[in-house]
Order: C-alpha cells, then sequence, then structure tokens
C-alpha cells in the first residue's frame, strides 16, 4: 500500500518534516491545522474563535486538494489549551459540519505550534 503526500500551494508549507495530509489506502490522513493565515504565515488574531474559523478555511483547502469535503470527514481530533474555550469551539465546529456527524474526541493540552489555541485533525474515508 503506497502513501500518496497531499498539499495545496494556497496555504503556506508545514512548519516541520510531515505533509499536511496523506493518502494511504481507503483512508485521508490530515495533520493537524492551526489558524495560521496563509498569506502571513502568522496564527490569525483574535483568540480562539478566529483561529478556529481560520483552521477550518485551511482545511477546507486541504479538502478540496484532496477532491474531498467536511461531508467526507469520518473521524476529528481536537486539541484546546484552555479546555474552557470548548463551548467557543464547538460552535465554529457545529457549523463546519452536518449530521451524520463525525467522531470527535477533544482533549486539553499543555501548549501547541505557534501559540496556537486550538489545532484540529481529520480522518477522511475514500
Amino acid at each position: 500500500m503506497g502513501i500518496e503526500a497531499i498539499r495545496s500551494d494556497a496555504l503556506p508549507p508545514p512548519v516541520g518534516p510531515f505533509s499536511p495530509a496523506v493518502r494511504s489506502g481507503d483512508f485521508i490522513f490530515f495533520s493537524g491545522q492551526v489558524g495560521v493565515d496563509p498569506a502571513t504565515g502568522k496564527l490569525v488574531d483574535g483568540g480562539v474563535e478566529a483561529e478556529a474559523r481560520q483552521l477550518f478555511r485551511n482545511l477546507a483547502t486541504l479538502l478540496e486538494a484532496a477532491g474531498k469535503s467536511f461531508g467526507d470527514v469520518v473521524r476529528a481530533g481536537v486539541f484546546l489549551t484552555d479546555i474552557t474555550d470548548f463551548a467557543e469551539v464547538n460552535a465554529v465546529y457545529a457549523g463546519e459540519f452536518e449530521p451524520p456527524f463525525p467522531a470527535r474526541t477533544t482533549v486539553a493540552v499543555a501548549a501547541l505550534p505557534l501559540g496556537a489555541r486550538i489545532e484540529i485533525e481529520l480522518l477522511v474515508g475514500e
């Protein structure tokens, strides 16, 4: 089974040795995205809601590069540096998905890349 990297020229390159997404077999694994503005390569200002909205735009761009949409997502992993941000993030998240919703895990972590307050990774079925 081979691995095919998926990327988009509309997004900045990864900040480390990883692919934004990879297709393997019947699945596409999306690396965690944070709320980076593609034009500047910097985290957006405005708090966790602004970061969440930007990271969903980034995920939509990557999904499109893979020929997929949020309707194809089977699992999401959400990482927050402050679990009290859950309700605010959940409101943004709910606006991106329709039933049946993907399976999801949300966890609080000590820190995220670039000082982000939220990161989301996805698993998409073919």
